[in-house]
């Protein structure tokens, strides 16, 4: 008994820190229009939502420059880039990480894509993805496509990153379909 009540107490903080983790989505973004946003990217220069109006926009949310999973994510990203040009659709990463980490993390896997630096943390609140990761924040890992007049028609709210990219492009060609 002795040992039980400390073990229960620890197991019991560990329940509530991992909570934010694990908690419900406000609700789907879906069919609304994006949230706005102005950011620079891993060379130092400015992106908005509306430079992207006219084109299908997949929007993703990830973590951590250079971690696994973030890592895998980009890559894949990167071998689909020609199909995704070839279907005039452009593909937009964004993270806490500051631009000189992007810069990095784009010379290092050779992405050919814009990676957005939220570093004030209010583009990832704004599309609600922002997490707590024990006493760190993240963005947690969740994508959007966004249509050409700006409405978000899909929301990934679990993403693989191994299968993640060749999702989004099959759905984006169905969604150009209709």
């Amino acid at each position: 008994m002795h040992k039980t009540i400390p073990r229960l107490l620890l197991a019991f903080t560990v329940l509530l820190l991992a909570l934010p983790l694990f908690a419900a989505e406000k609700g789907s973004m879906e069919g609304k229009a994006a949230p706005e946003f102005k950011l620079q990217d891993q060379n130092g220069d400015w992106h908005a939502l509306e430079d992207y109006r006219g084109q299908w926009l997949a929007l993703y949310f990830y973590p951590k420059d250079d971690t696994p999973g973030c890592t895998t994510e980009a890559c894949n990203f990167r071998d689909n880039i020609y199909a995704y040009k070839a279907i005039g659709a452009a593909i937009v990463g964004v993270s806490l990480d500051d631009v000189e980490s992007h810069a990095e993390f784009a010379s290092k896997y050779k992405l050919p894509f814009t990676i957005l630096s939220d570093t004030d943390k209010s583009v990832s609140k704004a599309y609600n993805v922002l997490r707590n990761y024990m006493l760190v924040k993240i963005a947690s890992r969740q994508s959007f496509l966004i249509n050409p007049e700006g409405v978000i028609v899909k929301h990934y709210a679990k993403v693989d990153p191994e299968k993640h990219s060749e999702e989004v492009l099959h759905d984006l060609k169905q969604l150009m379909a209709e």
